[in-house]
């Protein structure tokens, strides 16, 4: 692949010529988008994709979207030769995991019970199995393996090599020896690349420059939050009876991996403890870069890691390999459209995972570029997920130190946190909810309190049994059922939306009708073209051309993106973010409009303030913007207070509500509560792959306002196809011993029929609850939920289920409407 002639013009021009870059170009190329070009500054390859181990596994892939990527990847790199003629490697020497603790096998049987419906088969295997296909493997701390038969391992440079050929045979032009160095843009949109021989005209950018790829986001003014790591490998000599045909084996009690290696052993590490590299940028000219081991850093990691092959301890080191691979703050990848510049794509931070994850994340690409929507759920991986402080020098310092051992399975736990880069975003409260006790969560870098219990209560156990917290979070889901309580909600996106074009860009964003009259609140999906949930908020309109917005955390940075796309050449509309100065308190429970009344003069009854309505008030001394709204299934508000007079607000809450058995309410009541009445949580049990009728929010649009709005001729579709074949539905289990986590099976008569979103414990219906995704031939109806004989499973048993439409606490509304 010689540099070839620098085209003045390209549809599309793809930046690092690694396993990602040279995938998104074939599947692009495979899509009829043949006018792309490839760029690389070296040679293809030489940034991380050279060095990688070239596991193909699914293991760990707990959600569809990674599980998409790994086995997809695993079906093209088997097939591809046949295409191009190079040969990727790939062979299908089987792949297995080892559990040596309880808790460890618990989580792997889990893992494969959810894969066993999506066609994996993640068989468990015994100590003398593996030790049958492992001859020279210590088994005898092993309780048991999880054995994939098809999945193995494929040679790195062959698979990346050959996607580019079969790039180059449909006409994508791959050049070599060729840096990019910016990109031009005019109005908000990509107009060009620039490189050391020229200008590219295009309109699509796309970043897939690894470990490169935030100091090139950087000169377009993109955010790429990753960092580089040290990673380690160990290739041994001559290791006797080592067969190249052994399966690979994962252990994530040692941190280590393991396979054949020509007639040795490679030993890979994921240590606990790692190493960021380079963090002030990586230089231009490093290309196939090897770093200097640590050996003093590594050597207990490595002992502990070669304990497994015992015969290991004979056998010399030919290579002690360090080499850079790229880690996010979620150790999940960065892809999509960059919310501040249009045109400029990002395929990038694949956490060590690019040959495993390459061939289903190009499919991804390619299809997000020509059809606009991807074809898979994007929350999880969507760069616009990601936060502006993720890319601080400070954050990345400290983050990158845990990600290689929460890759290999420090993170599979329910309750587990991240560790380090922590008090990152503060409500104004914090100090306050940490002297009550608050335990701390983290979400997009917002310390937010789970639950209240003198110094945080019980430390949370890594392992899927009732958690200790059990107790603590039925009290408070007591007191906002029984009376009352207040969450603090500020890392909320807020957002103000105002000028004379806002009820327009607003009305054809929204699917219901936003376009209300002033001070109603509008809960709201919006969707993409195919009809996809791309976000789901509530939209308050303030005046005739002034509208507040409230979203989940998570799509923070997706809202003004959006805004700004829809708005026309001719509209005139702003976007204000209120998120840090404005404190969000939610005050909930039947006692709520008593206690809220004790501190204003406003009248707050149900006459003067329905359900669904916003008006101002003063709190004590505080001006205040109250919405009638709840997320719980009960009577209450929320109280938008500006960040100066929180405090006082809240203590006000607090010494008028002792009486009335007021007490502060953390987040894991918060999900028992919602789930109970059935409430949706994008990215958690709803996401673009859902629509609206599907999702069950079918009563959030408005069908026949004028204008129309995003995807409506798609859901149309999905409407007068009739009733869904897929669906996500309220699932309770009827038994108070009983606990669900997400992503246990779901069983009809027997027979795999989805699986759970969502979990929690429901206080007030006896048993755990949850939000599940369910699917039925001839349509997910009412009358097939009560026809079925349903189960879940669970590590250790079946339970019996009872599905339904209707949410299970307060059908009727009454408490809300009260």
């Amino acid at each position: 692949m010689s540099t070839g002639e620098l085209p003045d013009r390209a549809r599309v021009v793809i930046v690092g010529g690694g396993v990602i870059g040279a995938s998104i170009a074939y599947h692009l190329a495979h899509l009829g988008w043949t006018d792309t070009v490839l760029l690389e500054q070296h040679q293809l390859t030489a940034g991380t994709t050279w060095h990688a181990a070239g596991l193909i596994t699914s293991a760990g892939m707990t959600d569809e979207t990674a599980l998409f990527f790994s086995r997809y990847s695993r079906d093209l790199y088997a097939r591809l030769e046949a295409e191009t003629g190079h040969s990727t490697g790939f062979r299908a020497v089987g792949h297995i995991s080892l559990a040596t603790t309880p808790e460890r096998q618990t989580a792997l049987r889990r893992e494969a019970a959810w894969m066993h419906g999506f066609g994996v088969e993640d068989v468990e295997i015994s100590p003398r199995e593996l030790a049958g296909l492992w001859p020279l493997a210590k088994t005898s701390d092993v309780l048991s393996g999880f054995y994939v038969a098809d999945e193995g391992r494929a040679d790195p440079v062959g698979v990346a090599t050959s996607l580019a050929k079969g790039a180059r045979q449909l006409g994508v032009r791959v050049i070599e020896g060729v840096a990019a160095t910016g990109v031009l843009k005019k109005n908000g949109r990509v107009t060009a690349v620039t490189t050391e021989r020229g200008d590219i005209e295009t309109e699509i950018v796309v970043n897939s420059c690894g470990m490169w790829a935030r100091q090139f986001g950087a000169l377009a003014g993109v955010s790429v939050p990753l960092q580089a790591a040290e990673h380690y490998y160990l290739l041994t000599d001559t290791v006797a009876g080592m067969d190249a045909d052994l399966p690979v084996i994962e252990d994530p009690g040692c941190y280590g991996y393991y396979r054949p290696e020509g007639d040795g052993m490679l030993v890979g590490l994921f240590e606990p403890v790692g190493a960021p590299w380079s963090l002030d940028g990586v230089a231009r000219d490093f290309a196939f870069g090897k770093l200097p081991p640590d050996w003093e850093r590594m050597e207990p990691y490595l002992a502990r890691a070669m304990e497994r092959i015992p015969s290991l301890a004979d056998t010399g080191v030919r290579t002690f390999f360090c080499g850079p691979e790229s880690f996010t703050s979620d150790v999940r990848p960065l892809l999509g459209p960059a919310p501040e510049l249009d045109g400029y794509w990002v395929a990038a931070g694949l956490n060590s995972l690019g040959i495993l994850s390459g061939g289903g994340v190009g499919n991804m690409l390619a299809h997000w570029i020509v059809d606009g929507v991807p074809p898979v759920d994007a929350t999880p991986v969507a760069l616009d997920r990601t936060a502006l402080y993720e890319t601080s020098r400070k954050f990345r310092a400290e983050r990158t130190v845990e990600q290689l051992g929460v890759l290999f399975g420090d993170a599979i736990w329910p309750s587990w946190q991240p560790k380090t880069a922590r008090n990152v975003r503060r409500s104004v409260l914090h100090d306050r909810l940490a002297a009550a006790g608050a335990h701390f969560g983290v979400s997009a870098g917002w310390e937010f309190a789970e639950w209240f219990a003198p110094n945080g209560g019980p430390a949370p156990a890594m392992n899927y049994e009732r958690p200790a917290s059990f107790e603590i979070v039925r009290a408070e889901h007591a007191a906002i059922r029984e009376a009352v309580g207040v969450i603090d909600m500020s890392l909320m996106a807020k957002f103000v939306v105002a000028g004379p074009g806002a009820a327009a860009v607003l009305g054809r964003l929204s699917a219901n009708d936003v376009a209300r009259e002033v001070g109603r609140i509008v809960y709201t999906p919006w969707l993409n073209r195919a009809g996809g949930i791309v976000a789901d908020l509530t939209v308050t309109r303030l005046a005739q051309d002034r509208f507040m917005i409230v979203a989940s955390d998570i799509i923070h940075r997706r809202v003004e993106p959006l805004i700004r796309r829809e708005t026309r050449p001719d509209e005139v509309v702003t976007v204000t973010d209120v998120t840090s100065g404005t404190t969000l308190l939610t005050v909930q429970g039947p006692a709520s409009r008593e206690l809220i009344s004790r501190l204003t003069d406003h009248d707050l009854g149900d006459q003067n303030f329905p359900y669904l309505s916003a008006q101002p008030l003063h709190v004590g001394y505080a001006p205040v913007l109250a919405l009638r709204v709840t997320y719980v299934g009960e009577l209450g508000w929320e109280l938008h207070v500006p960040a100066e007079y929180a405090a006082g607000v809240y203590d006000d809450l607090l010494a008028a509500g002792g009486s009335l058995g007021l007490r502060p309410v953390g987040l894991s009541a918060m999900s028992s509560l919602r789930l109970e009445k059935g409430y949706r949580d994008m990215g958690i049990d709803i996401d673009n792959t859902d629509d609206p009728i599907s999702a069950g929010l079918g009563f959030t649009v408005a069908w026949d306002k004028p204008g129309g709005f995003t995807g409506r001729d798609a859901l149309a579709a999905v409407r007068a196809a009739g009733t869904p074949r897929q669906r996500v539905v309220g699932l309770v289990v009827e038994d108070a011993s009983a606990d669900l986590f997400g992503n246990e099976p779901v069983f009809h008569d027997g027979t795999w029929t989805g699986y759970v979103r969502a979990a929690a414990y429901g206080y007030s219906v006896g048993g755990p609850v949850a939000l599940a995704q369910v699917s039925c031939q001839d349509g997910v109806t009412g009358e097939w939920l009560k026809s079925g004989n349903f189960t879940v499973g669970s590590h250790s048993r079946e339970w019996p289920a009872r599905l339904q439409l209707a949410p299970f606490y307060d059908p009727q509304r009454l408490r809300i409407l009260a």
